[in-house]
């Protein structure tokens, strides 16, 4: 067809990410009412990029040489609407990769392969997000994760190298790379509910996906979970964090992708579970993914909650100077809790003054500390371990009073005393 001709059409068009370009221009090109399918590069922050450009600031963003958000690989589709509807492009994009695998499709992994919808107007977005919530109940239903893909206003929209252009039908045996999940979009076109989240089409789902109230939460400091149906790592991130929570931020998880009315994530959500610290409603940082390694998460909470000299003790291994601890005199009926997870560590009846400038104690909580050898500073010592965080608390002697005859040497510093209540 002609460039003229082209014109001659009325025609719309939508931006989609699925993965390696060269398979997605054939998939969507066999689509009938499809006039034209662009490869192309968008959604990041580098005008002007061409191929390598794209590959190197991938790169430079995996070693920590670089910030700037990186581009998709992309399809611009343009169609005759009036032979095919933007849910039928939209249904045949949900059936032709996998949506649920973050910055990834299949072989190909970086975020320049990001599942991605770029819409160009609101009812473009409403279709988008109306779509995205029925293929997740199919998805559902067949008991895979959670949807990945992205969907915003079109930014920075390039188009690729001409050899990137019909790439399969110019080399028929080459690299394509797609790989759908096997569901079908489970919608007619007549069917789809033109609302952000449509009531039919999340099903049984609709009311845990209810956004959660900002009104319930606390502005100053929150901790959301975001999680999926269906996702055995939320599953293990429940069993071994959420329903042990004691910490002194408040928590709470939700299966809605959409942080609360009023509140700000910082980019979208690529997987889950996804744990976002926000402050005034804002991201602070996040969290993503989870595989069982709880010292990794409470390390990276700690960073958030700690000031620099506890992150030192904790994480380092560092000691305060004696006689600096502001708890080393405290005498208060009480408990001395672990400063990220708010476990209890020791009770204020096993504490006494050593005279060494640190707080001591001859007796922890059963099973709240690990003990480890510790053979720096040409010494052989028994360090202690918080054993809810991993974090450094001190060290373990044999010259205690009784009934143990054990001194825990405690940099203050990474204790937090809670006093009983009266």
């Amino acid at each position: 067809m002609t460039p003229t001709q082209k014109t001659d059409l009325k025609t719309d068009f939508i931006v989609l990410g699925m993965g390696c370009f060269w398979g997605a221009e054939k998939r969507m090109g066999e689509i009938p009412g499809v006039v034209d399918v662009e490869s192309g590069y968008a959604g990041g922050d580098l005008p002007g990029a061409g191929y390598q450009d794209v590959l190197d600031h991938e790169r430079a963003l995996r070693t920590g040489k670089a910030t700037a958000r990186n581009h998709a690989e992309v399809v611009k589709v343009t169609f005759d609407p009036a032979k095919a509807t933007l849910e039928t492009i939209l249904g045949k994009f949900w059936e032709s990769h996998d949506p649920t695998q973050g910055d990834r499709q299949g072989n190909d992994i970086g975020s320049n392969y990001r599942s991605a919808i770029y819409y160009h107007d609101i009812a473009q977005r409403t279709t988008a997000l109306a779509t995205q919530a029925a293929y997740q109940a199919a998805l559902d239903a067949a008991g895979i994760g959670w949807i990945t893909t992205e969907i915003l206003p079109v930014k920075n929209y390039i188009a690729a190298e001409e050899y990137h252009q019909n790439y399969l039908k110019k080399n028929p045996g080459g690299y394509c790379g797609l790989g759908g999940t096997g569901v079908k979009y489970p919608k007619p076109a007549e069917n789809v509910a033109q609302s952000d989240v449509p009531a039919d089409a999340a099903g049984s789902s609709l009311k845990s996906r209810t956004p959660l109230d900002s009104g319930n939460l606390n502005l100053a400091q929150q901790l959301i979970v975001f999680e999926a149906e269906n996702c055995e790592f939320c599953r293990l991130f429940d069993q071994d964090i959420l329903n042990h929570w004691q910490a002194e931020v408040p928590i709470v998880a939700t299966m809605n992708v959409n942080p609360p009315a009023g509140w700000e994530l910082e980019k979208p959500l690529f997987a889950a579970p996804t744990i976002v610290l926000f402050r005034d409603g804002r991201e602070v940082t996040r969290y993503t993914g989870y595989n069982g390694e709880k010292a990794n998460f409470w390390k990276w909470l700690g960073f958030q909650l700690l000031s620099p000299e506890q992150q030192k003790i904790a994480f380092q291994q560092g000691t305060e100077p004696p006689f600096t601890a502001t708890n080393l005199d405290e005498k208060r009926p009480g408990k001395f809790v672990d400063p990220i997870t708010g476990a209890t560590l020791f009770l204020s009846n096993a504490k006494f003054d050593s005279g060494t400038g640190w707080p001591s104690f001859f007796d922890p909580i059963e099973g709240a500390v690990t003990e480890h050898e510790d053979k720096t500073h040409g010494m052989r010592r028994v360090e202690v371990r918080s054993a809810s965080s991993g974090i450094h608390l001190g060290h373990v002697f044999n010259d205690g009073p009784a009934p143990t005859f054990k001194r825990y040497c405690i940099n203050g510093n990474v204790l937090k005393f809670v006093p009983d209540k009266k």
